[in-house]
């Protein structure tokens, strides 16, 4: 364990960047966007791998694959944004206690749930993150930081292709008898 004592940042201050040309203000209201929908993913992230090892069934196959995938979507997506961050002179949100307490969503309890159950909870999640991303993307555009708008506006793209699919996957036609 290191035993460095100086801190280089807090967590809860922003300076902004000269390089990028936005002030610590804007920058603020930009972290704390970005790191709410960070810790957002991090649970979502942690609840989908939970379901991806839990799958059972008939359709374990395609549903254990789709969800590492989006697992994988996830954590890439949390990646960029704590780039993004950290560009705009912040620091991301990385701790358990302040991802709990930052995130938009609230994480299914640890049990085990049968796999519609599973997806309707990770659908609901998706959703929440859907509209928080969408309220992200007005406030980057309307404090001129185009970058992070696009960033944000990207990703929804593969939030919304994720729910959708999870949505399919909740329809009622299916090949397994009862």
């Amino acid at each position: 364990m290191s035993t460095q004592q100086t801190v280089r940042q807090r967590a809860d201050e922003v300076e902004g960047s000269d390089a990028l040309r936005i002030d610590s203000d804007k920058a603020s209201q930009l972290v704390d966007a970005l790191n709410t929908d960070l810790a957002s993913t991090f649970v979502l992230y942690h609840q989908l791998k939970k379901h991806h090892w839990n799958v059972e069934g008939a359709e374990f196959r395609d549903l254990h694959l789709f969800l590492g995938e989006a697992a994988d979507e996830a954590e890439e997506f949390a990646d960029e944004l704590a780039e993004r961050a950290q560009a705009l002179g912040g620091v991301p949100v990385a701790g358990m206690d302040a991802l709990t307490e930052q995130a938009a969503v609230e994480a299914e309890d640890e049990d085990v749930y049968d796999i519609r159950t599973s997806l309707e909870n990770d659908m609901a999640m998706y959703g929440d993150i859907i509209e928080s991303l969408r309220d992200h993307v007005e406030l980057a555009e309307n404090l001129g930081d185009p970058t992070t708008a696009h960033l944000l506006r990207e990703n929804l793209i593969e939030v919304e292709e994720a729910a959708h699919h999870i949505e399919h996957y909740l329809e009622d036609d299916t090949l397994v008898n009862e």
